[in-house]
């Protein structure tokens, strides 16, 4: 937990570039924080646990804390929010749970070792920003561009290495919900911090204008992506590599522009 706090949610060794997230519950008995290192996937505005316990007999300890107190505290590394952890029911988990065993067949193997049904949690953030440790707007700005660009090479590198067996359910789940939380976040800074910049600094009309410009360029390829996503045999690459390219120039230019303002 150290060496996730001290790099911002970066770890080496076997979990180099992997997801985690650092998930803290309050124990059941203890009533004490119960903080655990844990991978994650990503599930729309949700993420998604599962509570394995290497296969063992018994579920880990911060799932029974959850199911006492399903108030629980998320941090990525780039953000700390508080959530409602959903322990997954019935149809819904099977489904989920195949889509993990799909994109990593360790679960599986897990759960052939164990009599009990390994659980999957939905972590549902509770309205409201996250925070970071920096508590300005542009140290804000700047951990939200930091998260898109890990994901997104993330992503990359799934979609590369996806090779002959096919887009999976996970990965296609992992594309669509960075699609949309650009989306989002492009939606926003259109709307508000373009328009506020430029009425206190008009002589940044021309920077904007390109800004807003790449916005519209990069919208059509997310555009591009979802429809390719949910195709029947999709060659991802390509366009990853382009909304990457892309991204990753307009990202560089609107810190260059807008952070030493904000």
């Amino acid at each position: 937990m150290k060496e996730f706090r001290a790099n911002d949610g970066q770890v080496g060794g076997p979990f180099t570039d992997a997801r985690l997230l650092l998930l803290t519950t309050t124990g059941a008995r203890s009533g004490r924080p119960h903080t655990t290192l844990l991978g994650y996937y990503p599930d729309g505005e949700r993420v998604l646990v599962v509570g394995s316990a290497g296969g063992g007999p018994k579920h880990p300890d911060w799932y029974h804390n959850l199911i006492a107190d399903p108030a629980v505290t998320v941090e990525t590394g780039l953000f700390t929010y508080p959530a409602t952890a959903v322990v997954l029911r019935d149809a819904e988990r099977d489904e989920v749970f195949a889509r993990l065993v799909e994109a990593d067949s360790g679960w599986g193997d897990y759960q052939t070792r164990t009599t009990r049904t390994i659980p999957v949690v939905a972590l549902v953030p509770q309205p409201g920003p996250p925070t970071g440790d920096r508590g300005s707007f542009a140290d804000a700005l700047k951990l939200i561009h930091t998260a898109f660009r890990r994901e997104l090479t993330l992503i990359r590198e799934e979609v590369a290495t996806s090779g002959t067996a096919g887009l999976g359910a996970q990965l296609r789940v992992n594309c669509l919900t960075v699609c949309q939380g650009l989306h989002y976040h492009h939606t926003g800074e259109s709307g508000g911090l373009f328009p506020a910049t430029l009425e206190q600094h008009p002589e940044l009309s021309d920077e904007i204008a390109v800004l807003q410009s790449e916005h519209d360029q990069i919208a059509i390829h997310l555009a591009e992506l979802e429809k390719l996503v949910i195709g029947p045999e999709p060659d991802l690459l390509p366009e990853v590599d382009r909304i990457v390219a892309l991204l990753n120039a307009h990202l560089d230019r609107e810190e260059a522009a807008l952070l030493p303002l904000l």
